[in-house]
């Protein structure tokens, strides 16, 4: 196969849907060699926001300590390669089209599906490489995720929140549990789940592993120094060190917590604290992207892929610091039809904006005209256009150069806008 060829066989894969179960990938990577046994120290993170964050600053700690790090992450923005790095470097495209030559006829055969092969990909090639570190990112849920066929080192689970209710469970607890069950027997694992319910789900599965729980708030301590757009500084103190300023070029406060787990899960794996603090500076080079990031100032242009309530109810909170600064903010929204659009809505809302509302390019999307209608309700005053480039493009137009326009709701909506941008 040509890379090409390789993703026109992986993307009809999602012909298959969404089917939870660990068999077929189990299957493809035993005619593999069973390469997620040779993963090195391996880090698993679940979680229903924040995933991305802890697992590009715990990649960024181990590169800059002198390991091979791997990162396998979901979805990507523009190319799919993105998904599988190590340290920083997307998989080559020959090597891409080399594992999907090789798994192609097992997943035609056992109807596997995309995020199952990509998984493949993936722990082939780190497997081949020879990776010391291993940070693997579940896609939905745990307990029957592609990636949980991973007997990890440390299990994180950044936060519970409502989403993929169809999937995981209508409650925060079943969804813990979902998460939770990425815990094996010689896993340490770390939280910064607070809400009871979904932390009573997680102590009990660390309880039934005899796994050590460790928990951000109150085996660590963060105080924030300095929120600006790019930049978080803290100072953190863990059981066993006082880091007096810690800086990462994430934007929000809320990544307090994702500081708080990366450093104590970096410490218990020995890695000395000016790696640490250097990791965290240098985060932005694993290829972490589009979490409130800033790439255009006169107006002010931020892209996020915040797509459920709770996550983007941070980026509203987070916003809501600099408001004073901006006149007019406009939000370019676009939204899967598995996402609670008009809880959404409303969060937004609280920054007194106006709305571009497009559709985003999957067969998932929303119609634009549906958000229009949500929104109309809601009393929010919109535009509708048909692609998140020509919402862009009006937007761009319109805005004074002290307005805010901020690009969210979806990875497929900001990779629209990327792609357009090369």
């Amino acid at each position: 196969m040509t890379y090409q060829e390789a993703l026109d066989f992986l993307y009809p894969l999602h012909r298959f849907g969404i089917k939870p179960g660990l068999d077929r990938v189990r299957s493809l990577l035993a005619g593999a060699g069973s390469p997620q046994k040779r993963l090195g120290l391996i880090v698993h993170i679940a979680g229903t926001n924040g995933k991305g964050s802890v697992a590009a600053a715990l990649a960024s700690i181990f590169q800059a300590a002198g390991k091979k790090c791997a990162l396998y992450t979901s979805p990507h923005l523009v190319d799919f390669t993105e998904r599988i790095r190590i340290n920083g470097q997307q998989i080559p495209r020959e090597r891409v089209a080399h594992y999907c030559t090789l798994f192609r006829d097992a997943a035609v055969a056992g109807q596997s599906t995309f995020f199952e092969v990509t998984t493949a990909i993936a722990f082939a090639w780190f497997a081949s490489e020879g990776v010391e570190v291993s940070i693997i990112e579940t896609g939905m849920g745990g307990r029957l995720d592609a990636t949980n066929v991973v007997e990890s080192d440390y299990a994180l689970i950044t936060t519970i929140a409502l989403d993929h209710t169809d999937w995981l469970g209508d409650t925060l607890a079943l969804i813990a549990a979902e998460k939770a069950a990425i815990i094996k027997p010689k896993s340490r694992v770390y939280t910064a789940v607070s809400e009871p319910e979904a932390f009573r789900a997680i102590k009990q599965m660390a309880e039934e592993c005899h796994a050590p729980l460790f928990v951000a708030g109150k085996d660590s301590i963060c105080r924030l120094i300095a929120v600006e757009p790019g930049m978080v500084a803290c100072e953190l103190t863990t059981a066993l060190r006082h880091y007096p300023v810690l800086k990462a070029p994430l934007t929000g406060s809320f990544h307090s917590s994702t500081l708080s787990l990366a450093v104590m899960v970096a410490e218990n794996a020995g890695i000395a604290p000016e790696h640490i603090a250097a990791g965290l500076e240098g985060l932005l080079q694993t290829g972490y992207r589009a979490r409130l990031e800033q790439i255009g100032r006169h107006p002010a242009l931020f892209l996020d892929v915040s797509h459920n309530p709770a996550g983007m109810r941070e980026t509203v909170n987070t916003l809501s610091l600099f408001r004073h600064r901006y006149r007019h903010i406009h939000v370019l929204l676009g939204l899967a039809s598995d996402k609670d659009a008009r809880a959404i809505i409303c969060e937004l809302l609280r920054l007194d904006c106006t709305f571009v509302l497009v559709n985003i390019p999957s067969e998932r999307s929303v119609e634009a005209e549906t958000l229009g209608s949500l929104c109309y309700e809601e009393g929010g005053e919109f535009r509708v256009c048909s692609t998140g480039k020509e919402g862009l493009a009006y937007l761009l137009e319109k805005a004074d150069t002290d307005d805010l326009i901020l690009v969210t709701g979806s990875f497929y909506l900001v990779g629209e806008l990327l792609a357009a941008a090369t």
